[in-house]
This record gives C-alpha cells, sequence and structure tokens, in this order.
C-alpha cells in the first residue's frame, strides 16, 4: 500500500493526531517529517508520542522514528481493536486529544471499547474535560457516535495525574451534520473549577466576568480529587443547535479579574459572531464531517490549524473542502470527491 507523505513543518500536534486517526481508520501508512517544525521546541513530546504508542496498541500497528523529540514518524497500522486499554502519558499532556485521536478509529472497531487515559485534564494548550463533554460530544452523537466520558480525577497543569474512562460504542458509517444558524442564546453559565487555590480567587473570577453575560449560573466548583493546585474560568453559551465554553486558564502573576474578564468579553464576542461554531470545535469537527462524507458549519475566520488540518485530511479521504467567508464568518463545507 503507498505511503502517504506529510511534511508538518507548518503545524503542530493536531497534524500528527489527524494523521494517525485516519491511518487506522483507512489502512493507510504514513510518513510525516519536519513534526512540529517551528515549534520551540519541534518534534514529538510526551504527549504526541503516547499518541503514538497508543495507536499502535489499538491498531496492532507499527511505528519508526516513535522517540522522544523525533521530527520523523513511519506509522503502519494494522486491524483496530475494540477491548479495553489503559494509556498514561506521565505529563499534564491532555487526556482528551489523546481520546480524539483513538476515537474515529474506535467507532469503527468490532466490538466496544473502554479507554482508561491519565495525563491532563484541564491543560491551557488544549480543550478542558466540559468542552469536550458538552460541545464535542452532543455534535458527535447527532452524527451518530456513541461515546460518553467520565472525570474520574482532575489534572491541571503542570502536575497532572487526571484520569478519564471513556466509552465508546460501536456505530455505522457517521451521517452528515450541518450547522449555519447561531440561533438565540437559551442560557448561560459561569464554572470556575479549582484546586488548593482560596475559594476567593474564583469568586472574583466570576465577578469580572458576569458583566459580559447577563443573568448566567454561577458555580465554584472545587475539586479534591487529584495532585497539585489549579483554577480555570469556564464561560458558557447554550444555543439551539450548539453549545460553546471558552476558557481561561489561571496565570502566575495576572488577576483572577482579568481572567474573567476576558473570558467573558471573549464568549460575548463570539455570540456577536452569529457563528454557531467556535474556532475549536471547528477543528474537531473537520475529520468527522470528512469521514461523514459531507458537512457544513459557519465558524469565526480560522486559524491556520484549520487549514494544516483539512490538508492531511485530503491525503487520505477522497473528500473536498471548501472554504467562503460569509459576512466576516467562514463557511466550511466538505463533500466526496
Amino acid at each position: 500500500m503507498k505511503l502517504i507523505q506529510l511534511d508538518g513543518t507548518e503545524g503542530g500536534g493536531q497534524m500528527l493526531r489527524t494523521a494517525l486517526s485516519l491511518s487506522m481508520v483507512t489502512g493507510h501508512p504514513f510518513r510525516m517529517v519536519n513534526i512540529r517544525g517551528k515549534r520551540s521546541r519541534p518534534g514529538l513530546m510526551r504527549q504526541h508520542l503516547t499518541c503514538v504508542k497508543a495507536a499502535c496498541a489499538i491498531s496492532d500497528g507499527m511505528a519508526d522514528g516513535a522517540e522522544l523529540k523525533s521530527q520523523e514518524l513511519v506509522f503502519r497500522p494494522g486491524k483496530v481493536s475494540g477491548g479495553e486499554y489503559s494509556f498514561s502519558i506521565g505529563t499534564a499532556g491532555s487526556t482528551l486529544l489523546l481520546f480524539q485521536t483513538l476515537l474515529p478509529a474506535l467507532i469503527y472497531a468490532e466490538a466496544p471499547s473502554t479507554l482508561l487515559l491519565e495525563g491532563g485534564t484541564h491543560n491551557p494548550l488544549a480543550p478542558p474535560f466540559e468542552f469536550i463533554e458538552r460541545v464535542f460530544l452532543p455534535q458527535l452523537r447527532k452524527m451518530g457516535g456513541n461515546t460518553e466520558l467520565v472525570l474520574e480525577r482532575t489534572g491541571f497543569a503542570p502536575a497532572g495525574g487526571g484520569l478519564v474512562r471513556c466509552h465508546i460504542q460501536l456505530g455505522g458509517k457517521l451521517a452528515p451534520l450541518h450547522l449555519l444558524e447561531l440561533g438565540e442564546p437559551t442560557g448561560y453559565r459561569i464554572i470556575v473549577p479549582m484546586r488548593n487555590l482560596r475559594r476567593n480567587i474564583a469568586e472574583r473570577m466570576i465577578a469580572a466576568a458576569l458583566p459580559h453575560l447577563p443573568d448566567a449560573e454561577t458555580l465554584v466548583d472545587v475539586r479534591e480529587d487529584g495532585p497539585g493546585q489549579g483554577v480555570c474560568c469556564l464561560c458558557e453559551v447554550t444555543l439551539p443547535h450548539s453549545t460553546e465554553i471558552l476558557t481561561g486558564f489561571g496565570e502566575l502573576q495576572v488577576t483572577a479579574e482579568k481572567i474573567g474578564h476576558r473570558t467573558g468579553r471573549a464568549l460575548s464576542q463570539f455570540i456577536q459572531s452569529r457563528a454557531p461554531v467556535g474556532p475549536h470545535l471547528a477543528d474537531q469537527l473537520l475529520l468527522l464531517m470528512a469521514l461523514a462524507g459531507g458537512g457544513s458549519f459557519l465558524t469565526t475566520l480560522p486559524d491556520d490549524h484549520v487549514r494544516t488540518n483539512i490538508s492531511v485530511i485530503e491525503k487520505f479521504l477522497p473528500v473536498k473542502f471548501t472554504m467562503e467567508v460569509v459576512d466576516r464568518r467562514m463557511k466550511i463545507s466538505v463533500a466526496e470527491k
């Protein structure tokens, strides 16, 4: 079978994760060079290496170059098998991005799967658990993917130590998805998960976010189920056809008020854009819509992650994406060739 050639110079870890997912689904091996080539620390970090090793485990695959800091990888998948698996990243690297790497292949396996994933669950460089549970998974279920996540233990960066249990049921071919209308918001929430920090930090974040989200429900969610300390501000809007969550993480020498204010303001600006799909969900829907053979959505003007992700998908699947600017939003569509 022909080896698909990929250059990761312009992209980050998402290019590698997408390639691993589609390689397992299609059976096509690939070679990627210049992995994360323009990052300050290029090559495979521990979280990326865990994705490679996990892909090998569930697909009986083989990988050349699977070592820390490697900038070249050849991956050859075998047959994907459902079942029970446990993977530990060993750092605060995202368990949710690992889940999304393995998910497409396991949806098409011959048996259901349960994954135990240990690492980070609330990491500034990845979607938090609540985003995957409340924003991403509802859209996947509309397409026919029956998946449940349970947060067994929270893992804030930099300590990590979180644990997520994933139940992936079998599905047939995914159905196309269309998200083109925002609709009027039906509710707002501001949630601040935190551990081993003063409660008034969370209360100050909420107070600063509230002016941007009128009549929002609020919750200080004290977590006592993992190591280290951490805090993040989750601003959520419920829409007729989707949900969006924007997140601000606690930072050294940045006040709680500033984090709450900029997170609430960012969500308010998203609503004003009249786009039903935010930039992070947009990136995550591309692969699923391509597997479904069709779909479309309106999003805010995307960053380079979307374009590099599309470039990988089109190498593996007989689909074509189109992108069209509509009233300062981007309409992204995909169809089979």
